[in-house]
């Protein structure tokens, strides 16, 4: 079996395990390995083939991982409107506490609120962003 055969099957066998397990890495290292198969086919001896499939792979690899950091993220579950109804409703904050809480009267119970972190604590209106536990993340409105 030449050398270009089995990178194509180690290829095969990561796309395949990549299906199983939803690792789009994965993906990355059998595009590294497909490099070390066309390296194969130019006629590049084995340590070639290998340093080939390494440095695409790995480049690939740390590539994602970049680009995967500077996208935002998806919005939380508890910040979903379709999953929590208390998601952008309205409240009033009379007055914080020092450590940043506020107590107030929603839904007929008391609820601690807390401001999304950098955004100065002052009285006024506030709509429920998230639910983080039992307290209720607001938004100045």
């Amino acid at each position: 079996m030449s050398d270009s055969t089995l990178w194509w099957l180690l290829a095969g066998a990561t796309v395949a395990l990549e299906l199983f397990t939803g690792t789009f890495y994965l993906l990355m290292l059998a595009v590294g390995m497909a490099a070390g198969a066309l390296a194969a086919h130019a006629g590049m001896g084995l340590a070639g083939q290998l340093i080939v499939a390494a440095i695409t792979g790995s480049a690939l690899v740390v590539g994602w991982y970049f680009v995967k950091q500077r996208r935002a993220s998806d919005p939380s579950v508890r910040a979903l409107r379709s999953v929590n109804l208390d998601v952008g409703e309205v409240l009033q904050i009379d007055e914080w506490n020092p450590d940043g809480t506020a107590s107030v009267k929603y839904r007929g119970a008391q609820w601690t609120a807390i401001h999304r972190p950098g955004n100065p604590p002052v009285p006024g209106s506030y709509r429920v962003a998230e639910l983080v536990g039992s307290r209720l993340l607001v938004d100045k409105v």
